[in-house]
């Protein structure tokens, strides 16, 4: 085993016990979570020692980099998440690999992919990627709460689509709301993400995916029913990436 396999190794056993007892403290069985490699910035070799590890989820945030890296290792049948903000000149790019796309805010986007998914004769899970952040404040993007159903409808109705569920970044640590509430209490936020969630659930069963929680909030995430977790530090570390 190379040092760097060795390396993904070690932290793959802390982040998998990590959402393991997550898991427990929460009274979810760990087998409904799963865990997306974000491998943004680090190379295609990094991909291959984690599928080697048995991980099955690979995300990343922009199409030039995800697109060269599906391809140097399109032979080991990963699943792709595409979780970064998306333009639409880039969707019929990302749909020749992405398995699922994260980062639904807008109607014309969720228009512009599910076209270039249905003219490539494929059918993308997606998920409406919901803001947290308070109105006014600079986000992480997302679409608000309020308007969460409309495009969850619109996504549900685009051919080439399949609405899978929500998607949500954490606030950013100056903009947190509630008179300090989330400041206190990290959970807060994702609370308010798993009651958006059970609407539309409620409309559309199928969308049972919550993708929320990083490296530094997982255990809040799967404390409020996150499904999918996306964890880029606490697997490849804080070296000095290369991309290759």
């Amino acid at each position: 085993m190379s040092e760097r396999e060795a390396e993904l190794a070690a932290n793959l056993r802390q982040v998998r016990a990590r959402i393991e007892a997550a898991a427990r403290s929460a009274g979810r069985d760990p087998a409904e979570l799963t865990l997306i490699a974000v491998t943004k910035t680090y190379p295609a070799s990094d991909v291959a020692l984690l599928a080697e590890l048995g991980v099955r989820d690979v995300g990343e945030n922009r199409d030039q980099e995800a697109a060269a890296k599906h391809a140097a290792v399109s032979s080991l049948g990963l699943r792709w998440h595409f979780i970064g903000q998306l333009q639409r000149r880039k969707c019929r790019s990302v749909v020749t690999y992405a398995d699922v796309v994260h980062s639904v805010d807008r109607p014309e986007l969720a228009v512009a992919l599910g076209a270039a998914a249905d003219a490539a004769g494929r059918t993308l899970d997606a998920l409406v990627q919901v803001s947290l952040d308070e109105p006014g404040s600079a986000g992480r993007g997302g679409v608000a709460p309020a308007a969460v159903m409309a495009l969850a409808e619109q996504v549900a109705s685009t051919p080439g689509l399949r609405l899978a569920g929500l998607m949500a970044v954490a606030p950013h640590p100056g903009h947190q709301d509630r008179v300090h509430q989330d400041r206190v209490d990290p959970g807060a936020p994702y609370r308010r993400l798993a009651d958006l969630s059970e609407e539309v659930r409620a409309e559309f069963p199928a969308a049972t995916m919550l993708s929320a929680g990083m490296s530094g909030d997982l255990e809040a995430a799967v404390e409020n029913g996150a499904t999918h977790l996306r964890v880029g530090t606490a697997l490849l570390g804080r070296r000095a990436p290369v991309v290759g």
